[in-house]
């Protein structure tokens, strides 16, 4: 099965279609306080971008998810190799890796934050052990998934640890850890903004507790649909594209 991409302006048409949508909405609704046009977002928008405070909560948010991002991949796939290769491990494993998949984000938040302290420590490691079990779990069956016949071929020919990792195991285990990145960076940006509403002074969840509080829709819409916006780009500039090399094996 093949993972195809729509067309650009398929992308366009579809997010245009969804501000004529809001548009409607904001117009029958008629009261901006509550939901304001796509217009009056888009002035806060260019206001907070003039003054510098778009950039500088966006900047710190961004920082907080691709650390945090890296941890939980670093951690997940190596726990998910070994797992999956070890099936005494995995037995015993198993049931802590189900409990971290079904322990609310909120719950290890709050408690990082109560054994940590409020700081940039707390909060990162938070959000990395919200993901690193849904990446142990990912990567756990890919290495299950590997294809035994093209690893007793390349035990024959005697390959080395570093030509079967980079030709017999990677390639198969790549699409794994594309879905791991994909779903990874969908998952993460979310908390890392529950992290920064609950306990941090600045950042996008930081921005959108202040003006949640002010009663401030419009910039609150305005400070999550532009780090959206940010995350869109990731994933179709970035994501996406490594996906389809990870998948093209497959298709050849």
């Amino acid at each position: 099965m093949t993972n195809e991409r729509a067309p650009v302006y398929v992308t366009l048409l579809s997010l245009l279609g969804l501000g004529v949508f809001w548009s409607i909405a904001a117009k029958i609704g008629n009261d901006p306080d509550i939901l304001p046009a796509p217009l009056a977002v888009w002035q806060v928008v260019i206001t907070e971008a003039q003054n510098g405070k778009l950039w500088f909560h966006m900047s710190h948010t961004f920082v907080r998810v691709i650390a945090a991002f890296c941890l939980a991949m670093l951690v997940g796939v190596v726990l998910g190799i070994w797992l999956g290769s070890n099936p005494r491990a995995n037995r015993w494993a198993d049931p802590w890796v189900t409990v971290m998949l079904n322990l609310p984000a909120l719950v290890i938040i709050v408690l990082c934050y109560l054994w940590i302290g409020l700081n940039e420590v707390a909060a990162i490691v938070a959000v990395a052990l919200n993901k690193t079990a849904m990446v142990t779990v990912t990567i756990r069956e890919g290495v299950r998934a590997l294809d035994r016949g093209v690893a007793d071929m390349a035990q024959v020919y005697r390959m080395g640890l570093g030509t079967r990792l980079r030709h017999v195991i990677w390639p198969q285990l790549a699409p794994f850890v594309a879905a791991s990145t994909r779903n990874g960076l969908a998952v993460i940006w979310k908390i890392v903004l529950v992290v920064e509403f609950l306990g941090r002074s600045n950042g996008v969840g930081f921005q959108i507790h202040l003006y949640f509080q002010l009663f401030d829709t419009a910039t609150v819409l305005a400070y999550a649909i532009s780090f959206t916006g940010v995350m869109l780009l990731v994933e179709y500039m970035v994501v996406q594209r490594w996906e389809q090399r990870a998948n093209a094996w497959r298709t050849a």
